[in-house]
């Protein structure tokens, strides 16, 4: 969203964007209902992701023990899942041309901002020392 907002499309456009995923074509007239579904959409799938991967790190170590590779790969698992099974089983318009530059645009963000911060992020929270304090 934020990659977007750089380039040409506005946030409300991205927004429509994602909420077409379950309205269609009709997303791209809607007004402020629209853009706040994409941006509900927009949080479920981010912390659907977050989620699988925290649950995942309860099991497998290796993911906190190696954040930064296991978040790249993490990344570009999410990348790969959501074009090749996601968007193609939505109702996303078909039909836009996906240049180079916004493959390696999604692609580094899904690698960076998505893989990397979760895995970060859940290293940090199940490694973090508890701090209690008693009043």
């Amino acid at each position: 969203l934020i990659l977007n907002t750089y380039r040409v499309h506005a946030p409300r456009m991205v927004l429509r964007f994602i909420a077409s995923r379950l309205s269609g074509s009709k997303a791209f007239q809607g007004g402020a209902g629209i853009v706040l579904l994409g941006i509900a959409i927009h949080y479920a799938i981010a912390l659907t992701w977050t989620a699988v991967f925290y649950a995942a790190s309860r099991h497998l170590s290796v993911l906190t023990r190696r954040p930064v590779i296991s978040g790249l790969l993490y990344g570009g698992a999410v990348y790969l899942f959501m074009n090749l099974v996601v968007l193609p089983l939505s109702s996303i318009p078909h039909g836009r041309t996906i240049t180079p530059v916004s493959r390696v645009n999604g692609v580094l963000a899904l690698l960076l901002c998505i893989g990397l911060t979760i895995s970060l992020l859940t290293r940090r929270v199940l490694f973090s020392p508890r701090q209690y304090t008693s009043r």
